[in-house]
């Protein structure tokens, strides 16, 4: 036992920090913090779970995320698109497969909902040739760019595309927010439209909409410069954001205006909410396709088969058999058997008489055994088995004959 108990200690606090470790993933998983700002998946202020689970417990209404990374719209009716938390960039110009997508989606009564990532700096603007302005981006977001960025399709200079700032004319730019000791804060927004959405809103960020199109209703403006945008397209519409702010968890709590979110959804009875353009989608896989068929079990089978085969061929399971282990017993052989087949290795048939011989007078005629005649006797007898030709020989023959000469040993002296 007390031979044993190291080892139960170390496999108790290996199970230990497993199952810590899994905790771990498990509360920042359940927290979402893992995930993009206003990515649905996160449940902390930043996040948009809230309206997605919201959304979920109406009746009438079917809610999914969208994880899919090839640019595809839904193809239903009745249907809310939702890209939350969206850069500028992500829609001044978009693929030419895209726009016509976006063409059947608005075709079939669709609606499409884009709000902006908050901006609450100037940390960059530039302005086009013409005078016209555009999108804003900094370096840190051009490591982020998004699936549908067009600065990805642009570069490989396979498609012209679309320019949506022209063709749905709008142009996005930025207006300092007030600050008080370091600190931004937000603005009111007031209500521009004849819907019974708040009179005014707090908005979080300092982008703004310019260089609208007259097909545009302007829903909501700080002071002249429009911040939500809606325009139809057939039996569809698209409705555009500066703020993403007051979809976030944090707003569900502190300053949630419901009128104006089921505005957004509008009558339309399923809702999508994009996942992709944060980097979070599903990939062809192995393990995707264990996860969507339900293959775990089969992968747990496999694993607990390749573990008994390594175990069964590192030891036996029962203990082998006694007459088992006599059977298969291989014994050796005697250093007399051992000399033989050195012998036969090594000196040819008609040179071992010979060597014998050689052997015999080199130890002393066996160390003074027999008398001097009986040893002549043999020696002669050796010679003249040796005059004759080899194959006329018989070792054999010689070999008796000189051990019944030397078979009378001298007599021991007398004391």
């Amino acid at each position: 036992m007390k031979k044993s108990f190291p080892l139960f200690l170390l496999l108790g606090c290996a199970a230990a920090f497993v199952f810590g470790l899994t905790r771990l993933f498990e509360l920042r998983f359940e927290v979402g913090d893992v995930y993009p700002p206003y990515s649905s998946l996160r449940s902390d202020p930043l996040g948009t779970m809230a309206f997605y689970e919201g959304l979920g417990k109406v009746p009438g209404i079917s809610t999914r995320r969208d994880f899919n990374d090839q640019n595809i719209l839904p193809e239903k009716t009745r249907t809310v698109y939702l890209q939350l938390g969206a850069y500028p960039y992500d829609w001044d110009w978009v693929p030419s497969d895209l726009s016509r997508q976006l063409d059947d989606f608005f075709a079939r009564g669709n609606r499409l909902v884009i709000t902006f990532f908050p901006q609450t700096s100037w940390y960059e603007f530039r302005e086009e040739e013409n005078g016209q302005t555009n999108s804003v981006r900094s370096a840190k977001d051009k490591k982020m760019t998004p699936g549908k960025s067009k600065y990805k399709a642009r570069a490989d200079g396979e498609d012209e595309g679309k320019d949506l700032n022209e063709s749905w004319g709008f142009g996005v730019t930025f207006v300092e927010l007030p600050q008080a000791e370091d600190v931004y804060e937000p603005v009111r927004v007031g209500n521009q439209a004849d819907l019974p959405l708040p009179r005014t809103v707090d908005w979080h960020s300092g982008l703004v909409f310019t260089n609208l199109d007259s097909s545009w209703h302007v829903i909501y403006e700080r002071g002249t410069n429009p911040v939500l945008i809606e325009r139809h397209f057939g039996q569809g519409s698209v409705v555009m954001a500066t703020d993403s702010y007051f979809v976030s968890n944090e707003a569900m709590e502190n300053d949630r205006h419901a009128d104006l979110l089921a505005w957004l959804i509008g009558p339309n009875q399923k809702v999508v909410f994009d996942e992709s353009h944060f980097g979070i989608a599903d990939r062809q896989g192995i393990a995707m396709l264990m996860r969507k068929y339900r293959l775990q079990g089969l992968a747990a089978g496999l694993l607990l088969l390749a573990g008994l085969f390594i175990w069964k061929n590192a030891s036996s399971l029962v203990p082998p058999h006694a007459e088992l282990e006599r059977q298969n017993y291989i014994a050796g052989k005697d250093s007399a058997a051992g000399f033989v087949n050195l012998l036969r290795r090594n000196l040819a048939p008609r040179d071992l008489l010979s060597t014998c011989f050689a052997e015999w007078e080199k130890a002393g005629g066996a160390a003074g055994q027999y008398s001097a005649a009986r040893q002549q006797e043999a020696r002669a007898a050796y010679q003249a088995e040796n005059a004759l030709p080899p194959r006329d020989r018989n070792p054999i023959v010689v070999y008796k004959k000189t051990c019944s000469i030397l078979k009378t040993r001298n007599a021991p002296p007398k004391s």
